[in-house]
C-alpha cells in the first residue's frame, strides 16, 4: 500500500524538495499550499520528474482550510503516514527584543507555533490510523538556548525574536507531544535544515534546499527503533 505524506508550504523551497524526495521514496506526496495555484504549478513540476504529487489547499492560520484539507485527504486516503509541518516565517519588521513590535510577534507565533499546533490537532486522528506514522517539526539552530546563549556563536548574533522564540516553542511542541504519543508508534521529530538558500534564508546562503531537505526526510522515514522528542541538523542532535 502506498504511504501517504503531507507536507505543508511544499509549494516552493525547502518544503517542495522534502515532497521531492519523498516522492522519490515511493510516497504520494500532498503538497500543502496557502495559494492553491503555486501548489499546482509545483505539483506539475514533481508529476513531471515521475512523481506521485497532488495539491492541496492549506492555510495553517485558517482553520476553516485547515479542516478542509483533513476532510479531503480523509476522503481520498483514508490514513496519513507522515506530516511535515514545514510551513514558517519570518515576518516582515522581525528584530531584537527591545524593538520588536507586538504584531510582529504575535504573527509569528500564529503562523509557526499555533498554526502548526493546529494542523497536527487535525490530522492525528488520520496519522492514528497509520501502521508507524512520523511527524516531523522543522526547527532551526536559533532556537537552540545552548547556541544562541552563547556569545562566541553566530546564533547569538541574529535579532529575530519572533521566528527564534516561535521556533523555541515548536521545539516545546515536539516534545509534548513526542510524550503524549509514546507507545502508539507515532514518532514526532524535529529537524533543522541549516541556512539554505530560499526565500527566507537568502540566495546567499551556503546550502542547497536539497541538502536542507535531506534531515527531515530521514526523520520522516525513520523505522521503528528511531528516536522520538528530539531536534536533528545534519550533523546530529541539537543542544537546546
Amino acid at each position: 500500500m502506498t504511504k501517504i505524506a503531507l507536507v505543508t508550504g511544499a509549494n516552493k523551497g525547502i518544503g517542495k524538495e522534502i515532497a521531492r524526495q519523498l516522492g522519490e521514496g515511493g510516497f504520494t506526496v500532498l503538497v500543502g499550499s496557502r495559494d492553491l495555484a503555486r501548489g499546482e504549478a509545483a505539483v506539475k513540476e514533481l508529476v513531471a520528474e515521475g512523481l506521485d504529487a497532488v495539491a492541496v489547499q492549506l492555510e495553517v492560520t485558517d482553520a476553516k482550510s485547515v479542516d478542509a484539507a483533513t476532510s479531503l485527504v480523509a476522503r481520498s486516503y483514508g490514513q496519513l503516514d507522515v506530516l511535515v509541518n514545514n510551513a514558517a516565517v519570518i515576518p516582515v519588521g522581525d528584530d531584537a527584543a527591545a524593538g520588536i513590535a507586538d504584531d510582529v510577534l504575535r504573527e509569528a507565533f500564529e503562523v509557526n507555533v499555533i498554526g502548526l499546533v493546529r494542523v497536527t490537532q487535525a490530522f492525528l486522528p488520520l496519522l492514528r490510523k497509520a501502521e508507524r506514522a512520523r511527524i516531523v517539526n522543522l526547527s532551526t539552530s536559533l532556537a537552540s538556548f545552548e547556541l544562541v546563549g552563547d556569545p562566541e556563536s553566530r546564533m547569538s548574533t541574529v535579532r529575530t525574536l519572533g521566528y527564534n522564540a516561535s521556533k523555541a516553542a515548536v521545539n516545546m511542541v515536539t516534545v509534548m507531544l513526542a510524550n503524549e504519543l509514546r507507545g502508539t508508534g507515532i514518532l514526532v521529530n524535529g529537524a533543522d535544515p541549516g541556512n539554505c538558500a530560499t526565500d527566507m534564508g537568502g540566495w546567499s546562503a551556503p546550502r542547497t534546499p536539497s541538502q536542507g531537505a535531506a534531515v527531515a526526510v530521514q526523520l520522516a522515514t525513520v523505522g521503528a527503533d528511531g528516536p522520538t522528542g528530539h531536534v536533528y541538523a545534519e550533523e546530529g542532535r541539537l543542544p537546546w
